[in-house]
């Protein structure tokens, strides 16, 4: 049938328009039962599914959620694509209870969030914005009401990789495999406490998820890593009153993004810059003890002429303790009676070591001790009490008293001594012992401020004072001595040489002198050729070289001579290298020693990489650290990267991995970025 048009020279089909109406009616049916399929899917995943979930805070990068069926705080992206954090919040409530956790007592505030937890703990969390437009910043409190309640968070490990916090007997890379119980956040003596912490310690933990945290320095704190449960916790201390439990957690796109803000929050002033003179000196340990300074100071010269005729300068020869009392007084019992009218040392390189002790066996020192009963200059076994008795401890084999820093007269007198001691002897640098675990060790907050105050005497000691640990102060500009290690390949021996160093670096310490080449920790023939070797090719890319073993005791010149041919190495290569990232680290505070995920944030294979490392962005080093291996698998990050190996100037693209890749027992297998 033909109908005409009301339009001229137009007409329509009348069979066309039924079929064209019955097209439409079952696309129109299918768009209704799709929407109808996605509303049904909607509802079931906000009253089902989403329906145990509560939002505390939403920004623009992230929200903020309480689950009430595990109990867990959880940080997230908006939609829940990626999820940051998920916070465990310990055994507050009873688990078998909903615990709503969404009635806001910060009226009509978006970005403050208050509640009450059942009469137990006032919970705070306020959103605040990070310094640039992909970061957000999250400040969470929890004030126990009552000294009974115990305030415990822990970060779930689970399907992400950590990194920071404090130095450990066997250092890992991430933080992932290790464990330790919950404990006092303190430096410790690892060789007296294994289980403890010790070297370095900050209150900063980052994140593979791109989640930085910054607990509170100022409080007492508890920590712990759990492998099995895989859960970093941390705890207030207990004690007669009640603790807060306060610390930061940054968001970013990646964990460098969220380590980049969190550095700009740690860090308001322009660090200090070390003396690098150091740089350019290897260390040698004089590990032999003499009965009398006559002794000694032949034994040094014969030393010190041995490393001269091996060609291994420029060296500096570093003194214990014990060592450098024999050259200062005329009898190590009576130190502080009197100093040497003269030293015939003091041509030497030196470098000396002093600590905030005194031995009771120096008359001078019992002395002291009755004369600064009033002034309070000891370490007290009763604080507050009317009598200060020194409190007695033992350090390195000794009965001795510990001078108490917060008494002004006490740390100048151990300023002066210090300026004394190294002006007397000549030395080129001092180290300053600073006695971890001994007291003041039953407060971490009395113990951290020690710590920092024995910092800031080091430096205004002058800028070649090296400080056996770190806490609380990389904008000193002090260079740190790396813990002591197993003469072994474990990660108690050379295999944890990579992670503490890439732990110090990250938290702030990228001026570090490793232990000694072989480990410190051996006795006469543990350290074999192989392991020093392959130690000596490691630590030739580390800011110095530091021997106890002498290359010459092998009774081989094939030793000696690869010895110097690292020391030029570390000469004619790093050392240039290192002052050019350390100027970028002045402006940047960026790692001058980076982690392999660095280049490539985004790239999960660089997560667990322990056994590389980068100087800069430029320089990626892969040494060998199992016994017997010829050969070992290299990553080299970055698809869009050019990489060429130094040795043989093949170049590689980056993002792949190069297996088996042969490295020779006198090579090490670097590679130099090429830029395009």
């Amino acid at each position: 049938m033909w109908n005409p048009s009301p339009v001229p020279q137009v007409s329509w089909d009348t069979t066309l328009k039924e079929a064209g109406e019955s097209s439409k009616g079952t696309v129109a049916c299918v768009f209704l039962g799709v929407l109808f399929a996605v509303t049904i899917g909607l509802v079931y995943w906000q009253v089902v599914d989403h329906s145990h979930k509560t939002w505390i805070l939403q920004g623009q990068l992230s929200e903020f959620l309480w689950d009430r069926r595990s109990h867990h705080l959880l940080i997230q992206t908006p939609g829940g694509d990626k999820k940051y954090l998920n916070i465990d919040v310990g055994n507050l409530t009873n688990l078998d209870v909903d615990v709503p956790f969404a009635r806001n007592l910060c009226w009509l505030n978006k970005t403050s969030f208050c509640y009450r937890w059942e009469s137990q703990v006032d919970v705070r969390i306020s959103l605040v914005p990070g310094d640039s437009q992909h970061t957000e910043c999250y400040n969470i409190t929890w004030g126990p009401l009552h000294c009974h309640v115990e305030v415990k968070n822990c970060f779930s490990m689970e399907g992400v990789k950590w990194y920071g916090g404090a130095g450990v007997k066997s250092q890992r890379w991430p933080i992932n495999e290790q464990s330790a119980p919950l404990q006092p956040y303190m430096l410790s003596d690892l060789s007296l406490r294994p289980a403890a912490y010790g070297s370095v310690l900050e209150h900063y933990f980052l994140s593979s998820s791109g989640v930085a945290i910054l607990l509170s320095p100022t409080v007492p704190l508890q920590v712990g890593m759990e492998r099995r449960q895989q859960q970093l916790c941390v705890r207030a201390e207990p004690g007669a009153f009640p603790q807060p439990l306060h610390y930061r957690v940054c968001v970013a796109r990646n964990l460098k993004e969220a380590h980049q803000v969190m550095t700009r929050l740690r860090y308001a002033n322009t660090p200090v810059m070390p003396n690098t003179g150091i740089l350019r000196s290897s260390l040698w340990t004089f590990q032999e003890h003499m009965s009398s300074a006559e002794r000694l100071e032949r034994e040094l010269r014969t030393f010190s002429n041995r490393l001269k005729r091996h060609l291994l300068g420029p060296a500096v020869i570093s003194l214990d303790e014990p060592s450098t009392s024999l050259l200062l007084f005329t009898d190590s019992t009576h130190r502080h009676l009197h100093w040497k009218s003269v030293s015939l040392v003091h041509h030497l390189n030196l470098s000396i070591t002093v600590s905030p002790f005194l031995s009771l066996k120096s008359l001078q020192g019992q002395r002291a001790q009755r004369e600064a009963v009033h002034q309070r200059s000891w370490i007290s076994s009763r604080r507050g009490s009317s009598q200060q008795a020194p409190l007695l401890t033992w350090w390195r084999g000794e009965l001795c008293v510990k001078l108490d820093l917060s008494c002004p007269t006490s740390a100048h007198w151990l300023s002066g001594q210090v300026a004394l001691a190294s002006a007397h002897l000549g030395a080129e640098y001092v180290v300053m012992d600073a006695g971890e675990g001994s007291p003041p060790d039953k407060d971490s907050v009395t113990a951290g401020e020690y710590l920092r105050r024995l910092g800031r005497i080091a430096a205004q000691a002058g800028d070649t004072t090296i400080l056996t640990s770190a806490s609380g102060f990389s904008e000193l500009g002090l260079f740190v001595r790396m813990p002591a290690l197993q003469a072994d390949w474990s990660y108690s021996g050379l295999k944890g040489v990579i992670p503490a160093m890439l732990l110090h670096s990250l938290m702030g310490y990228p001026f570090f002198i490793p232990d000694a080449i072989g480990g410190s920790l051996a006795h006469e023939d543990e350290v074999d050729e192989e392991l020093f070797i392959r130690w000596l090719e490691l630590c030739s890319f580390l800011p110095v070289l530091s021997f106890q073993k002498p290359p010459w005791s092998f009774g081989s010149g094939w030793v000696l001579n690869v010895t110097r041919s690292y020391l030029s190495l570390h000469m004619d290569f790093v050392v240039p290298l290192l002052h050019k990232y350390t100027q970028e680290w002045s402006v940047s505070r960026n790692p001058i020693y980076r982690p392999m995920w660095w280049l490539t944030p985004d790239d999960p294979q660089t997560f667990t990489i322990d056994d590389q490392f980068l100087i800069g962005d430029e320089v990626l080093v892969a040494p060998v650290t199992d016994r017997g291996a010829m050969w070992r698998d290299i990553y080299l990050p970055g698809d869009d990267l050019q990489w060429q190996d130094r040795s043989t100037g093949h170049v590689f693209q980056g993002g792949v991995l190069l297996q088996r890749y042969p490295v020779g027992l006198e090579q090490v297998a670097a590679f130099m970025r090429i830029h395009t």
